[in-house]
């Protein structure tokens, strides 16, 4: 209820701040424009933001006679959740990466690259899938739409008052305007605020998708040694991902670029490791993952600057 609380306030806010812009860019008639922008954006996401994404990563869905272990390894986690079988697609990507996607559990999407089938054993891609399929079992996929596409209103809001502070409009002389340099002000700090907002929402749900997922693995060892996997090789190798789905990926795509690093929407993978590391688990359910012991917090931190180094 708390994680549910915090996201929701979060969301809320950035519903105020669309109306705020609107409201600073074209008085009352403004940010009515605002609002209902971001409820159309809102609907459309809803409905078609698993399409959307899926293709634009062209990613194709995975048969079961092409890839049976996968579908076997998704089928029981999603038993293990409580959820109906996601569709499963392949990205055709060597960075290895993987998110989930859909608007609710019964029409729900996991994608993972062509890379991380690759690299990862069998019991490194429970590790993932668990993660993503906790993420549909907490309704992340949809709370993670909202945002991105809150986001997206609120850089066309911004886009449209830098254009129009070039144009001459904003006057100081309008009653009630911010003026020209309100306006240029407005357009650079309002997406900044969304994009903390957004950054906020994802962080939030990543350290609850790692515990749940781990619970359905009972083995919270196999989704840390993905992670340390995960890091390392997105380092070296980024994503060609859009900035705006970066918060849906089990790590950040976009993690190899410095600039990108400063506004990640992801917690850091060493704090996200060393959580794992010192979770205490249960026996590993047989045939979703090897049985592993967990270690202390020092092995994770260890490992992470190994891999930094």
């Amino acid at each position: 209820m708390g994680n549910w609380f915090k996201t929701t306030l979060l969301l809320g806010s950035m519903t105020a701040l669309i109306v705020l812009v609107g409201r600073m860019f074209g008085g009352e008639q403004g940010m009515i424009f605002a609002f209902i922008l971001a409820m159309g954006m809102n609907l459309f996401s809803y409905w078609y933001s698993d399409r959307i994404v899926l293709r634009m990563y062209r990613a194709r869905e995975a048969s079961p006679r092409e890839h049976p272990q996968l579908h076997g390894i998704v089928q029981r986690l999603a038993e293990r959740a409580g959820i109906p079988m996601p569709r499963i697609f392949i990205i055709p990507e060597k960075s290895p990466n993987a998110f989930a996607t859909g608007r609710n559990p019964k029409h729900a999407v996991v994608a993972v690259t062509e890379g991380l089938l690759e690299l990862m054993d069998r019991d490194e891609v429970a590790g993932v899938l668990a993660h993503e399929l906790a993420h549909v079992r907490n309704r992340d996929i949809l709370i993670g739409s909202i945002a991105a596409t809150m986001a997206g209103a609120i850089m066309i809001l911004a886009s449209m008052a830098r254009w129009t502070a070039f144009l001459g409009g904003g006057s100081e002389d309008d009653e009630g305007g911010p003026g020209v340099f309100g306006l240029i002000a407005m357009s650079i700090l309002a997406p900044m605020a969304a994009m903390l907002v957004q950054m906020a929402v994802s962080r939030s749900r990543e350290y609850h998708a790692d515990a749940s997922g781990s619970a359905y693995l009972g083995d919270s060892g196999a989704l840390a040694d993905a992670l340390e996997k995960l890091g390392s090789h997105a380092r070296r190798r980024p994503m060609q991902a859009k900035a705006n789905t970066a918060h849906m990926f089990i790590v950040n795509p976009l993690s190899g670029r410095r600039l990108a690093n400063l506004f990640s929407t992801h917690p850091p993978l060493e704090e996200r490791i060393a959580r794992l590391r010192g979770r205490r688990t249960d026996p590993v359910a047989p045939g979703i993952s090897g049985t592993k012991q967990p270690s202390g917090e020092d092995r994770a931190r260890d490992a992470w600057r190994g891999l930094s180094g």
